[in-house]
């Protein structure tokens, strides 16, 4: 079983790839380096909300909360 960070990471590097995106593109449309977006995809850098959101956005997507 993964822990949220790596399903968190794991969607990611989908919607990244999806969109035709290499790590050091993502990176640089936030200002980041390539190594930084290979953590948040490992899952080995707990992310928070605000910096989810704001790769959502680099990546043209919408993040949304439910509960179930």
């Amino acid at each position: 079983m993964s822990t949220i960070t790596e399903q968190v990471g794991q969607l990611i590097r989908e919607t990244r790839k999806a969109k035709g995106l290499t790590q050091q593109e993502l990176g640089e449309k936030l200002g980041v380096g390539k190594t930084t977006i290979n953590k948040y995809e490992n899952g080995s850098h707990n992310i928070t909300i605000e910096t989810l959101n704001r790769i959502m956005e680099a990546l043209g997507e919408k993040i949304m909360i439910i509960k179930v």
